[in-house]
């Protein structure tokens, strides 16, 4: 009917005129209001307040007995109002501002009003003033439970009477004390049921928008503010940041020692019978490899489980002092690494020196990974200097392929380029000629400050 009219008014070149604009903003209110009662969501914030109504059940309880035993004390009128008052709004704002009020709350309107905070899940109160927002919260679930369910009480109530009436007997009948109502057996008593229905419908319609209403201020009442937000985002960050960190070592770490495992166990197999002294070497080149990757996978998760501020450490990490270490595990799987070393690498602060030994594990797992069926023949040059310009390494070694796979999807140069970034430096990788050539810039002004 509505659209009926919205189309005849088009086809005549005019606007509709206002009824028929009323009439359809009505008929659009009604479509919404009964696509409401068909939403699990308005039933379940129904339930939401009459949980605020239960608590207010049990405080009248405890309020009454308090009461009484204020009466006992005989005290003044204005005395007697004051007790009151502070029984009645007491008891409640004293239970709101308990710290898993917020927690318990949290909970109750994820599950019933549908909604989503920030902070998930939401913690306990951990300071005043969301002691304070939460109290006022729990003081407005009160009240707005405490109505709804005491209107509830009645429309159910009167509803069920009202719905047996025309099955009852003619004659007058009393709906509440002191308040009757009268059944003639005829068509006229049917207004009664409909009133029931109608007024079951209006509840549920009540209980809609009082829930939509608290759904809407809930992010702002109990979730956390501006300054929270920050510092849930700055806590958010510092984690990923901390994960990204923990992801890099657990691909430089791990990563390298099962390349080198790789190409220790293919070299060994290929000269066991013509060679069982060198395959001996590297049998036990991969028992220390595959140890030094378990140490380090351990660290890793020992980090991951472990509860403290990002960046605290369970264990010490590699520096350039263990480069000795990582040479010759490297050596032992048939590959030539050539290292020309210049200036006191003593000097260096622990954590350039710790990204530095990462950087050039990662550029020898690069270099291994690459180097085809033939590691015996790959012959790595590692260049360290440290002057006053700054740390330099670089990495080459010679490709037969292109080069094109050192630059492919994995993570490795990322994490390079991730952990040069960090310390302000330049990463230089790509071909030179018949080789791959990685190098690597630190400047003095983070080698001069610990």
């Amino acid at each position: 009917m509505v659209d009926g009219l919205v189309r005849e008014s088009a086809s005549s070149g005019r606007a509709p005129t206002r009824p028929a604009g009323r009439l359809r903003r009505t008929a659009y209110h009604l479509m919404r209001g009964v696509t409401c009662l068909g939403r699990a969501s308005t039933y379940l914030r129904w339930v939401y307040l009459l949980l605020g109504a239960a608590l207010v059940l049990a405080f009248i309880l405890v309020d009454s007995a308090l009461g009484s035993l204020a009466q006992d004390l005989d005290l003044p009128v204005v005395a007697s109002g004051i007790v009151i008052a502070i029984l009645v709004v007491g008891p409640p704002i004293a239970l709101g501002i308990l710290p898993a009020v917020r927690e318990v709350e949290g909970i109750a309107v994820e599950s019933l009003l549908g909604v989503r905070f920030e902070e998930r899940p939401l913690g306990p109160a951990r300071t005043w003033a969301q002691r304070r927002r939460t109290a006022t919260w729990f003081c407005l679930h009160l009240v707005t439970g405490g109505i709804v369910g005491s209107l509830s009480t009645i429309v159910f109530g009167v509803g069920a009477v009202l719905l047996a009436a025309p099955f009852r007997s003619p004659g007058r009948h009393e709906l509440i004390p002191d308040v009757s109502y009268r059944t003639t057996g005829g068509w006229s008593d049917l207004w009664m049921p409909a009133a029931a229905l109608a007024g079951i419908v209006g509840l549920f319609l009540l209980s809609a928008a009082v829930g939509a209403l608290l759904a809407y201020l809930a992010p702002r009442v109990l979730g956390p503010t501006p300054a929270e937000r920050i510092e849930l985002l700055e806590r958010r960050t510092a984690m990923l940041a901390e994960r990204n960190r923990l992801a890099r070592e657990l691909h430089d770490s791990v990563g390298h020692a099962l390349s080198l495992v790789t190409i220790q166990a293919a070299a060994a197999r290929k000269v066991l019978a013509t060679d069982p002294e060198f395959a001996e070497t590297a049998l036990a080149a991969m028992e220390t490899s595959a140890r030094n990757a378990l140490a380090d996978l351990d660290h890793v998760l020992g980090l991951l489980r472990d509860d403290r501020r990002p960046g605290s450490q369970t264990a010490p990490q590699a520096t350039l002092d263990d480069l000795p270490r990582l040479v010759e595990a490297t050596r032992a799987g048939g590959i030539t690494v050539e290292v020309q070393r210049e200036g006191d690498l003593s000097r260096l602060p622990a954590a350039v020196s710790r990204e530095a030994y990462r950087i050039v594990q990662e550029g020898l797992t690069n270099a291994i990974r690459h180097a085809g069926r033939s590691p015996g023949l790959l012959t790595v040059d590692l260049s360290i200097r440290l002057d006053a310009s700054g740390l330099r390494l670089e990495l080459t070694n010679p490709v037969s392929d292109g080069g094109s796979d050192h630059a492919g999807g994995g993570r490795g140069l990322a994490g390079i380029r991730e952990r040069v970034a960090v310390l302000r430096g330049t990463v230089d990788a790509g071909l030179d000629g018949d080789s791959w050539r990685l190098a690597v810039s630190l400047p003095i002004a983070v080698t001069t400050k610990g």
